[in-house]
C-alpha cells in the first residue's frame, strides 16, 4: 500500500497497538504516510509495528503503559503533539473481555473492561479533542466497539460496547459546530488476542483447527501464527485485523464533507462462542 496524499503530514495515535486490530490499524495508517504514535503494554511489539512502518516509507513513535491510567493516553497525545505539532487522528482502540456468563463472571474482570472498554475511551476521546482544538486540526475519533452493542444480551462485555456507541453518537452531536469528526467501528469476530479470554475448551477447539502444537494457557498471550492458522481454517467465521484497519482507513481519509458515522465489519458467516 502506498502513501496516500490525506494522510501524509497527519498524526494519528492508536491505542492498544501492540497486537491485533490496533497493531494492523497502526500499520495501515503508517504506511499509508501518517506519523503513527503507538500506545499499548507491550513495548518490544510496538517497536517492531514501528520499524514495519518506517520500512513502508513512514515514521512512527512508541508509548507504553496502560490505558486505564489517564496519564499513559495523555502521554501519547502529547509524543503527537509535541513531535509534530498536531492531533488528526485518535483510534480508541484498546479493549479487553471476558465471554463468561453475568452470574460466572467476577468484579476484577468487570473493573478491567469498564475501566479500558468505557473509562479509558472516555479519556482518550476527550483529551484528543482538546488537542485537536488547540492545534486547530480537522480532527477524526474512530471508536473501536464491538456488534455486541448491537445484542442486548450480550452480558457485560457488550453492556460496555453499548456504551461506547452511545458515548460516540452523544460526542457527535456536542461536535456538530467542530471541524472533528466521531466513527464507531463494530467488527464481528476476529483473530486477535481477545480470544485469550475464551473459555478452555474454545480456545483449544480453534487451537486444533490449526494444525499447530501449541499450548495455550487461557489468560495469556495467543502467538500470531495461531491466531492467522485459525483465521485461515476459518476465513468464512472469522475476520483479520486487517479488514478492520481498512474500515477505519477509509472512514478517516474520506473528504471532511462526508461523515462515516458507524462501519459494522462482520465475516461472511457467524461464529457462535
Amino acid at each position: 500500500m502506498g502513501q496516500n496524499e490525506e494522510l501524509t503530514a497527519k498524526t494519528a495515535v492508536v491505542t492498544g497497538a501492540s497486537s491485533g486490530i490496533g497493531r494492523a490499524i497502526a500499520e495501515r495508517l503508517g504506511a499509508a504516510g501518517a506519523h503513527v504514535v503507538l500506545g499499548g503494554r507491550t513495548e518490544g511489539a510496538m517497536a517492531e509495528s514501528a520499524e514495519r512502518i518506517r520500512a513502508a516509507g513512514g515514521s512512527a513513535t512508541c508509548v507504553a503503559g496502560d490505558v486505564r491510567d489517564p496519564a499513559t493516553i495523555r502521554a501519547m497525545i502529547a509524543a503527537a503533539v509535541e513531535g509534530t505539532g498536531r492531533l488528526d487522528i485518535f483510534v480508541n482502540n484498546a479493549g479487553v473481555m471476558w465471554n463468561h456468563s453475568i452470574l460466572d463472571g467476577n468484579a476484577e474482570e468487570w473493573r478491567a473492561m469498564l475501566e479500558t472498554n468505557v473509562l479509558a475511551l472516555l479519556v482518550g476521546c476527550t483529551e484528543a479533542i482538546r488537542a485537536m482544538r488547540s492545534t486547530a486540526s480537522t480532527g477524526r475519533i474512530v471508536n473501536v466497539s464491538s456488534v455486541a452493542a448491537l445484542d442486548p444480551s450480550s452480558g457485560v462485555y457488550g453492556a460496555t460496547k453499548h456504551a461506547v456507541n452511545v458515548i460516540s453518537d452523544t460526542l457527535r452531536l456536542e461536535l456538530i459546530d467542530d471541524p472533528i469528526q466521531i466513527t464507531t467501528i463494530m467488527p464481528g469476530v476476529i483473530a486477535t488476542n481477545m480470544a485469550r479470554t475464551f473459555d478452555p475448551e474454545v480456545i483449544r477447539g480453534l487451537v486444533s483447527l490449526t494444525g499447530i502444537e501449541a499450548d495455550i494457557t487461557p489468560g495469556e498471550r495467543i502467538p500470531d501464527e495461531v491466531l492467522e492458522a485459525a483465521q485461515a481454517a476459518l476465513s468464512d467465521f472469522i475476520a483479520r485485523p486487517e479488514d478492520i484497519a481498512d474500515a477505519v482507513y477509509y472512514a478517516v481519509t474520506q473528504p471532511a464533507r462526508v461523515h462515516v458515522a458507524q462501519i459494522v465489519v462482520r465475516p461472511n458467516k457467524d461464529l457462535d462462542f
